[in-house]
């Protein structure tokens, strides 16, 4: 399948959101809200759960399906408020000791006058800095689209997933296109280089594993693969717990090291 292909099953309608993963892989789930700060951000859904029978928290990048929760949603684009809250809910998740569950599904952070004026940048870099050296795992596991900075402030992780036609990327291939060749309309003939692809992440390290999709596509047979995400889940979980606070963080440091270049 062309990686522009794989893009478009990404975008599809239809697909899966992160509600239903909630709804599906975990149990109990008590939605928490706000940063405390400012207000609470619909494009970030976050709370406490179990996974199993370990309990989580969960922190989710929310679409939306129909027109009207896109746009209460923000069509998934967190502003400056979402992140904050989700850092809130990380710090809480490492007070209680409990692992942290990441589902990323965002073209990327929102960047209106409104998040600028509010510390978009900042709020995301304390999420990358805070995240380094949080002392409970964390798993992130991209469902959809992961744009940019929006996507990446949720995955500085001890492991970071895909499912099998999600995208991963600096930026959109239409921005990719606007850069290159001044016509964002030519962002097909383009994406092949860009590497966004689960396979191609996984083939460069930027990702561990990939989980599988029905041929017939995932919002055909969506809970097959929520349940083999759920039990892959719980197994990394209850492997990374046992690592000592030190350990887990020295291996999720030397995770994104690698990645450094000379």
């Amino acid at each position: 399948m062309k990686a522009w292909d794989r893009v478009l099953k990404a975008r599809k309608k239809d697909r899966p959101t992160s509600l239903e993963y909630l709804d599906v892989i975990f149990d109990s789930f008590i939605e928490l809200h706000g940063d405390r700060l400012y207000s609470d951000d619909k494009a970030i859904v976050g709370g406490l759960a179990k996974l199993g029978d370990i309990n989580v928290t969960v922190i989710a990048q929310e679409k939306g399906k129909k027109l009207k929760d896109k746009m209460a949603r923000n069509f998934g684009s967190p502003l400056p408020d979402g992140y904050r809250k989700a850092l809130r809910l990380m710090k809480q998740a490492e007070k209680f000791n409990r692992p942290i569950i990441c589902l990323v599904d965002t073209q990327g952070a929102f960047c209106g006058i409104e998040a600028e004026e509010r510390g978009q940048g900042e709020a995301i870099a304390r999420n990358l800095y805070e995240m380094s050296a949080l002392k409970v795992p964390i798993i992130t596991i991209i469902i959809g689209e992961g744009g940019s900075g929006g996507a990446l402030a949720l995955a500085v992780s001890d492991e970071v997933w895909m499912l099998e036609n999600a995208i991963y990327s600096i930026l959109s291939p239409e921005g990719f296109a606007s850069i290159l060749y001044k016509d964002g309309s030519k962002a097909p003939l383009i994406v092949d280089e860009m590497k966004i692809t689960a396979k191609d992440l996984l083939g460069l390290k930027v990702i561990e594993k990939i989980i599988d999709e029905p041929e017939e596509g995932i919002e055909v047979n969506f809970n097959q693969t929520a349940a083999v995400l759920k039990k892959a889940l719980i197994e990394k979980v209850e492997e990374l717990s046992l690592l000592d606070e030190t350990t887990l963080v020295n291996k999720r440091y030397n995770r994104y090291r690698q990645f450094t270049y000379e």
